[in-house]
């Protein structure tokens, strides 16, 4: 089968590759029929951290071609969303709503951006989507496409942030996380949504989304501006989907006493000793983490792309088919395209 590959920073490319096989009894074999690239994943191609050459993704949806003999909730032919997420949705830590966390996840794979993927805890990880991608349009496909990662890690930031109805959000991170984050603030009642953006066309799509002022600004003048907006008390709730030294630091200046913070961008060079006096002070919380997929997709966020409610997919400005592998990774690098879509086969 025919596999994205990391070479080294910089430097993608498609190889051919055993296609994976059942290995276990709670596994599934899934034809993908859409991927993506993810903005974590431009840490590794641009050398930032380190990462062996190997197969990478972790976002993608597709029908299931064969299951284990425990799989009980899933067969073949069956269209799922794949999430990055691995839980086997019984144990101590998936049942109090962690699966990102989950203890039975040994063996997990990132290797969705290829054109199969064996998933393991098939019963708990997957998210069954209903009919087949014949039944939906590309756009809707590429809804259904950001429910395996990015649009559950932006609501994820905003329920840990508490988001409810007539609260004043910022969000730090213009990224597809960041846009979802829009997308669920709104989606939780949110009065007043600020994004923080230096780009007209993510600006623009955050606006579209429901964001209610777009700040430019970094650092000091950031917090100036954003303390202004809100009587000088700051943001009830302040969405980190960024990980940026910039990003994390402004966002802890920018609660309010007793507001929330809720982070999701995977933190670089950030020390967040400076601020725990801060945060101690303020009665400000902190909180966060690792998005839990199959959870959010199930409670509300698959059902909303299925009524037309949301439609997150539009966060795809560019799509590739699977060999253009190189372009869809350096168009994201360079901005070119907002997150990148791989359209892997029709299912």
């Amino acid at each position: 089968m025919k596999s994205a590959y990391f070479v080294a920073p910089g430097e993608m490319e498609v190889r051919e590759l055993p296609k994976p096989e059942l290995e276990n009894p709670t596994d599934a074999v899934i034809k993908i029929v859409r991927a993506c690239v993810c903005g974590s994943d431009l840490w590794w191609y641009r050398g930032i951290s380190k990462k062996e050459p190997g197969v990478v993704g972790h976002e993608a949806i597709g029908v299931i071609e064969s299951v284990g003999q425990d799989v009980t909730q899933f067969r073949k032919g069956d269209f799922v969303i794949v999430p990055f997420t691995h839980g086997c949705g019984h144990c101590k830590i998936c049942k109090a709503g962690f699966e990102g966390n989950c203890i039975n996840d040994a063996g997990a794979t990132s290797a969705h951006q290829a054109e199969y993927y064996r998933a393991i805890n098939a019963d708990g990880a997957l998210v069954k989507v209903p009919g087949q991608p014949s039944d939906y349009t590309d756009e809707q496909l590429a809804s259904l496409t950001t429910l395996a990662d990015v649009m559950p890690t932006g609501f994820h930031a905003a329920k840990a942030a508490q988001v409810k109805k007539g609260d004043t959000v910022v969000i730090f991170g213009d990224g597809a996380v960041g846009l979802c984050a829009v997308i669920s603030a709104k989606l939780l009642g949110a009065d007043k949504i600020i994004m923080m953006s230096r780009h007209d066309d993510r600006g623009a799509m955050a606006t579209e989304f429901g964001a209610t002022a777009i700040i430019k600004e970094r650092d000091q003048a950031a917090v100036d501006q954003i303390l202004a907006m809100t009587d000088g008390l700051g943001a009830d709730a302040v969405l980190e989907c960024a990980g940026t030294k910039s990003s994390v630091e402004t966002a802890f200046k920018v609660a309010r006493a007793g507001g929330n913070i809720g982070r999701v961008g995977i933190p670089h060079d950030v020390d967040y000793n400076p601020y725990m006096t801060r945060l101690f002070a303020k009665n400000i919380g902190l909180t966060g983490g690792v998005a839990s997929v199959s959870l959010w997709d199930k409670a509300l966020l698959l059902q909303a792309v299925l009524d037309g409610e949301i439609n997150p997919g539009k966060v795809f400005t560019a799509t590739y088919q699977l060999d253009e592998i190189q372009a869809a990774y350096q168009d994201m690098d360079e901005r070119k395209t907002i997150k990148s879509l791989l359209r892997v086969s029709q299912g």
